[in-house]
């Protein structure tokens, strides 16, 4: 055999093997496409469309527990397509919904995010949709249920509190029956039960304050107001209580500046301010409050010396019915309630409120409020120089240095 003759035999042989071996790869893809078909079974109509316009996470897996189809929500828990269910517990809900045919809800802690990521209650309900495919339907509650939490707790705490007053007017009430005919034991007993009911009516109209105040979407009697008004007036409010504690406001800082909200509401944040200074303030003791501006922010300080909180209590120092001196607070009349007013009111303006405190040096309550251009006709100039000229008061000085260099704020 010649050598065209042997390369002709080595073509042919090589075009026989190059068919077979391209008949066996298509063979296998073939077989792989039918593999993959009998293991995934097709998603009925309409399913894909139902979970992309849901808010919801959902997703149908099928029995290999691999996701075929997802909504957007569902990606953020690790549950895209082709992904396989990471959890334990939500596997063995969607177990329970093929093994019992019916539908199986279940509450679950979940993963959501980019590590680290963060746990997040969820209420998830599994169902089967044919004899391979499970719906699976998921919705984070988490916010849901930390607000019922709070709901529960205010409406404890609320109770709890109000048995106070409650149980000691009933005891007064019936040591002045018994003591009819002792005259001064009568007065004595009628003064601590007006006491206790001015204590019960103070609880009763801050529970009511604050839950207006949460319930509020938006504030409604808003007008422009000049910070001075609301200094004022808060001061004024508690110069009684200032003089009986033998304590001294002293007031400093800018004037002229103006803010936009509800005035009454603002008074009375800056009040319960200046209302807990005075009352954990020792005898003699200044109270100061001071107010200034700074990068389109109006800042009003209330400063006091008092003993101060410690800094693992003043995380919690906002919440409701929350007090870093239960006893003191007792003796006070406190309800625990004045900080969260404040910190609520505050944000319904947009603003917030911050707190620098250590135990011996005292405590200063910051309220920033957003800054805003004094009406037409308002001249803050004007009225700084007024003032200024009028009554140059040493303690004015003094309640602008109190007030804004007491520390940190």
């Amino acid at each position: 055999m010649d050598t065209t003759q042997l390369a002709l035999l080595a073509l042919l042989l090589g075009v026989i093997i190059g068919g077979s071996v391209v008949a066996v790869v298509f063979t296998a893809l073939r077989m792989r496409d039918r593999m993959r078909h009998a293991t995934s079974p097709a998603i009925p109509d309409g399913v894909s469309a139902v979970l992309h316009a849901m808010d919801d996470a959902a997703v149908v897996v099928d029995a290999s527990d691999t996701v075929v189809a997802a909504s957007v929500g569902a990606v953020p828990f690790g549950l895209g397509e082709r992904a396989v269910v990471p959890s334990d517990g939500l596997r063995d809900v969607v177990r329970r919904a093929r093994e019992s045919h019916a539908a199986v809800a279940e509450t679950l802690r979940l993963r959501r995010g980019a590590p680290p990521a963060e746990l997040r209650l969820v209420a998830v309900r599994a169902s089967v949709i044919s004899p391979r495919l499970t719906l699976v339907v998921m919705r984070d509650i988490t916010e849901r249920e930390r607000v019922e939490q709070m709901r529960r707790d205010f409406v404890a705490n609320t109770s709890h509190e109000l048995k106070t007053p409650v149980g000691a007017v009933t005891l007064l009430a019936e040591a002045i029956e018994s003591a009819a005919d002792d005259p001064d034991q009568v007065r004595m007993f009628a003064s601590r039960l007006t006491a206790e009911a001015s204590r019960l009516g103070l609880l009763t109209s801050r529970i009511m304050n604050l839950s207006r105040l949460q319930a509020l979407d938006e504030l409604i009697e808003t007008r422009d107001v000049a910070v001075d008004e609301i200094v004022t007036a808060a001061i004024e409010a508690h110069v009684v209580q200032a003089g009986s504690a033998g304590i001294e406001l002293a007031r400093g800082g800018r004037k002229g500046l103006w803010v936009r909200g509800d005035a009454q509401i603002l008074i009375e944040a800056v009040g319960n301010l200046i209302a807990n200074a005075i009352a954990y303030s020792p005898h003699g003791a200044t109270v100061g409050v001071g107010v200034k501006d700074a990068d389109g922010v109006v800042e009003i300080a209330v400063t006091d010396r008092g003993a101060g909180i410690p800094e693992s209590e003043q995380d919690r120092i906002f919440e409701r019915f929350y007090r870093a001196d239960q006893a003191r607070s007792r003796r006070t009349g406190g309800t625990g309630l004045g900080l969260s007013i404040v910190k609520h009111a505050v944000q319904r303006h947009g603003g917030e409120v911050r707190l620098w405190s250590r135990p011996g040096r005292g405590s200063t309550f910051t309220i920033r409020l957003p800054l805003i251009e004094p009406p037409e006709g308002e001249s803050p100039r004007k009225r700084r120089k007024g003032k200024k000229a009028k009554n140059p008061d040493k303690k004015t000085h003094a309640a602008a240095t109190i007030a804004t260099t007491n520390g940190e704020p």
